[in-house]
């Protein structure tokens, strides 16, 4: 019994650490997609990285990934002066399907993806793209229950410990 409440104990530790982290999340919005843009023409786009959705982000560096196939390219954003907002140049080499990415920058290097988009075809996407970010519910519930079974055994095994031994 000892070790299965060592087990379960490790177990709920494991699966808390990652709510540990759970305040250091992101959201990341863009000021345009890439559709309409054409291949090996720019499309400059403002990031706004926002702590929990609300607090301006500075100090962070985040990236913008595309890929089509086996092609992969990333470019850095840089600040635009504007607490929490940085722009990237970002080249599409080639016309197709891509798709892209924006990683945060922040604690957890999180990466938001958008929706993929043609580029050199009619536009696709609506202008303005959001992330909503945020930690994910279902790793804290899993660990919220991890956390009652171990506590739930941890008291049964008490009780039964100072229950009168018959004779």
């Amino acid at each position: 019994m000892r070790r299965l409440l060592i087990a379960l104990a490790v177990l709920a530790m494991l699966v808390l650490a990652p709510a540990a982290m759970a305040g250091g999340w992101a959201t990341v919005g863009l000021s345009s997609t890439p559709a309409g843009t054409q291949p090996r023409d720019p499309w400059t786009v403002d990031l706004t990285v926002l702590q929990h959705g609300r607090t301006p982000l500075v100090d962070v560096q985040p990236t913008v990934t595309i890929r089509s196939g086996d092609a992969t390219r990333t470019f850095d954003a840089a600040p635009t002066g504007k607490p929490g907002v940085y722009r990237a140049n970002v080249v599409f080499p080639t016309a197709g399907t891509w798709t892209y990415e924006v990683n945060d920058g922040f604690i957890t290097q999180q990466p938001h993806t958008f929706p993929a988009v043609r580029i050199g075809g009619p536009v696709s996407a609506p202008a303005t793209a959001t992330d909503e970010g945020g930690p994910n519910v279902t790793l804290l519930a899993l660990g919220g229950l991890a956390f009652l079974l171990a506590a739930v055994l941890l008291l049964a095994r008490r009780h039964r410990r100072h229950e009168p031994q018959a004779a």
